[in-house]
């Protein structure tokens, strides 16, 4: 019943998110927080055991997920406009050295490491490649990686290059 309810919850809180502005209560209509309703039940009836998986509920925290957004509106943000400015500089200046570098997070969760290898994923001038399953370590392809690093495997106390306040910030949202 706990999965069914956080699932409900949850699906019911990303329906208010993506319609806010749109009726006359407040924010919302009566019709559309009906709908919520019941589209957030359907989700849930479908879904409980998808988002409920190993019954761990320590993302339905409310601080957890404030702590997300801030992630993706300050530090996120942050890197991902100064990778743009960073790989338009390599794209006009031709200084570009790829290559693929092997990084160990250290990350315990699925979702931390998902939320990782996105994070990585999305900031340009990187693509997360593969992820160990065994060891925990991430391949990722560098539009500019210094030398010597190719062959390197790069830990957390390194301050190789920016991405590196990723796993900090994801180990105190999903960990």
């Amino acid at each position: 019943m706990i999965p069914f309810i956080v699932t409900t919850l949850f699906a019911f809180l990303l329906y208010l998110v993506l319609t806010a502005g749109a009726g006359d209560l407040v924010w919302w209509s009566y019709s559309e927080i009906a709908a919520g309703i019941v589209l957030s039940l359907i989700t849930a009836a479908l879904s409980r055991t998808f988002f409920c998986r190993n019954r761990d509920y320590r993302m339905a925290n409310p601080v957890r997920l404030i702590l997300l957004l801030f992630y993706i509106v300050c530090p996120f943000f942050i890197e991902m406009a100064k990778a743009n400015l960073e790989v338009a500089y390599r794209v006009i200046t031709g200084r570009i050295r790829p290559g693929i570098v092997r990084i160990s997070p250290g990350l315990k969760t699925d979702f931390g490491v998902a939320l990782l290898a996105n994070s990585i994923t999305l900031t340009p001038g990187t693509l997360t490649v593969s992820v160990d399953d065994d060891t925990g370590d991430f391949y990722v392809h560098m539009i500019n990686i210094r030398k010597g690093l190719e062959t390197k495997k790069i830990t957390e106390s390194e301050d190789v290059f920016t991405l590196f306040q990723f796993p900090a910030w994801i180990r105190r949202i999903a960990e």
